[in-house]
């Protein structure tokens, strides 16, 4: 058992905690805290990260994958405050960032996620790290589909990019932020309101917070 633990977040997903092993702080993900009725998809998503992160094994800005047994996962934790605390202004970081999701996707790893400010980290050195896999596509296969997907990958961090650092965009920077994808038009136009309001009401998730609700 941890020698000690900080909470992070409670939802319906379960616990996601900072806990310390044999003096090694990590981040613990308790699948068999999730409510009855999520338990299936709260564990397929931690499936999900786990596929994820051993697939970027090694990869600097990324998590380490410490364990995974069907009820709890366990990723190395990584010093940082999330976007919307740290609101970067620096165009190294973008640089950088920029060079990050492309390891990710050379290793066939889509996030799907990075419009959320806490998925993004700004590490002690300034340097950007990311988190949060559990949507994350882990199939390897670099068809239309997966290059779609990395594309809006790439909009959402320059949707950053655009928030804290404009100044820094380049005019095909500028043209693709101008140009989202299909699915993406779409998905504003039709489905986006209805999964916010689930998300809210259900899982208490609240973008550009960085926390769900803790549950009573």
């Amino acid at each position: 058992m941890p020698s000690q633990a900080t909470l992070l977040k409670a939802d319906e997903l379960g616990r996601i905690e900072i806990i310390e092993r044999d003096g090694v702080r990590m981040i613990r993900r308790d699948i068999g805290a999730a409510r009855w009725w999520a338990r299936a998809f709260a564990r397929r998503a931690a499936a999900r990260e786990a596929r994820a992160l051993a697939k970027l094994a090694g990869v600097d800005g990324v998590p380490t994958l410490l364990g995974w047994d069907g009820r709890e996962l366990l990723r190395s934790y990584m010093a940082g405050r999330p976007m919307q605390q740290a609101q970067p202004r620096d165009r190294t970081y973008y640089r950088d960032a920029l060079r990050l999701l492309g390891t990710l996707h050379r290793r066939g790893i889509v996030h799907n996620d990075l419009a959320k400010e806490p998925n993004w980290l700004v590490r002690e050195d300034g340097s950007p790290a990311v988190v949060d896999f559990q949507l994350a596509w882990t199939r390897g296969r670099r068809g239309p589909l997966f290059r779609l997907l990395a594309r809006e990958d790439l909009r959402h961090l320059l949707k950053h990019k655009r928030t804290y650092c404009p100044e820094a965009l380049s005019t095909r920077q500028r043209a693709i932020l101008a140009t989202p994808a299909p699915h993406s038009r779409l998905w504003r136009a039709t489905g986006k309101r209805l999964y916010k309001l689930i998300a809210r009401r259900v899982f208490g998730y609240w973008d550009n917070e960085g926390n769900g609700r803790v549950r009573d």
